[in-house]
């Protein structure tokens, strides 16, 4: 399989699952693909959304003597499979995790004419040229409804099949021990390349192990939201005391907001909920928490100096970060129509040095230097940081986002 030179070009597959048993051994009422349930979501409709998320065009299930689970498109055999185009046939067991990384490289990739491809027993795919053929071959003679006399009839007609890229990685749910392994491979698969040090090797096991527990519930991402923000503004309040056992404790729970923070986008991604609204929420829910305790921290320290020059710190780092979460929001937030996850980089361009720097800059190890401070009684010291560091930071962002206007303007 070779990428598409075009991704304007790309025709995008269709997908058919085959009914499948999670175990000859398991009782008759766990033996139905619609008994699985990974992280909160049956295993077909997980399958049928990160399908959709990746763009892929239908959806069907070859249904014979199952019933049809909902949002697909149900046939009883080969020969009732109608394509509306001519376009590539993904074919896979219904016990299939999905992922939308994969599902997006499959989607992104074209097979040679009249050929097919294959990891075995687990996805083959048919080239567009190749879909009549083959469905007629796979109805003939009592037809073919098992990955492996599928392959079988596809070998002998076409030759043997075209190697799949090793980055899709497919892990089909085979018996019911194979739940904690897939849950356990969609957690993963949540961590961000963009995460800091300590949000990777800290945050993220927390949040996970929080998104992993609440994924069953009914508790949504904004509410996770709405939790993250009452907590840090909850500790903010705590930085008001110069006595260091108050400074620990709001400084742990400002840790805590950051963490629980990483648990509605996770779960969010978990259940398919990501939205433009609640990215705003989100966004916007953190920056208040910031600017509260920046606030806190500037009438606490002039209470205990007995001076006024902690409140021109804590107003410089809070104009200072609204500028610059307004100035973000303006630049890439606002103007966002689509219903999917917002895009929170300081630019739109991902190779670009700078906005590399900015967007590391921006990343919440920083949270890290409080809980240091306050065990000492000087949590008030990073609003020092902050006030130095916030106007910097903005002074950057205007001056990046004038030399990619310059850029576009050539």
């Amino acid at each position: 399989m070779k990428p598409e030179d075009s991704p304007s070009a790309m025709v995008m597959p269709n997908l058919i699952l085959l009914p499948s048993a999670v175990s000859p051994n398991a009782p008759h009422e766990q033996r139905n693909y619609s008994d699985l349930s990974i992280l909160g979501l049956d295993l077909i409709r997980r399958t049928v959304m990160a399908a959709r998320r990746a763009g892929f065009d239908q959806i069907f299930f070859l249904a014979r003597d199952y019933d049809p689970p909902s949002g697909v498109t149900a046939v009883s055999d080969w020969n009732t499979l109608r394509l509306q185009q001519a376009m590539p046939l993904v074919i896979a067991p219904a016990t299939i995790l999905a992922e939308t990384n994969w599902l997006k490289s499959l989607a992104t990739m074209r097979i040679e004419p009249s050929a097919w491809a294959a990891i075995p027993h687990r996805i083959s795919v048919l080239a567009a040229t190749a879909v009549p053929d083959s469905l007629a071959l796979l109805h003939a003679d009592g037809g073919a409804y098992d990955l492996a006399a599928i392959e079988e009839r596809l070998t002998r007609r076409f030759g043997p099949a075209t190697t799949i890229s090793s980055e899709i990685d497919p892990m089909v749910v085979a018996k019911l021990q194979d739940i904690p392994v897939a849950e356990r491979r969609l957690l993963h698969g949540l961590r961000k390349d963009t995460d800091g040090f300590m949000a990777r090797h800290f945050d993220r096991r927390i949040s996970l192990q929080i998104s992993r527990r609440l994924a069953p519930t009914d508790v949504t991402p904004s509410q996770v939201t709405l939790v993250s923000i009452a907590i840090g503004l909850c500790g903010a309040l705590f930085f008001l005391s110069e006595l260091w056992p108050w400074q620990t404790l709001g400084a742990l729970l400002f840790l805590l907001h950051s963490i629980v923070d990483g648990c509605d986008g996770e779960l969010a991604r978990l259940k398919f909920q990501e939205s433009k609204y609640g990215g705003i929420l989100d966004y916007w829910g953190d920056n208040i928490v910031h600017l509260a305790v920046f606030g806190c921290m500037a009438v606490g320290w002039a209470q205990s100096a007995a001076e006024t020059w902690p409140l021109w710190l804590g107003a410089t780092a809070i104009i200072t970060t609204l500028a610059s979460a307004s100035f973000v929001y303006w630049r890439q937030l606002r103007g966002k129509e689509s219903s999917g996850p917002l895009f929170t980089s300081v630019s739109a361009v991902s190779d670009d040095p700078l906005a590399g720097m900015l967007d590391a800059a921006s990343r919440r190890d920083f949270i890290y230097i409080v809980p240091i401070l306050a065990l000492f009684g000087k949590a008030n010291w990073s609003l020092l940081l902050a006030a130095v560091g916030s106007p910097v930071f903005f002074l950057l962002l205007v001056f990046h986002a004038a030399r990619e206007r310059l850029k576009a303007d050539k």
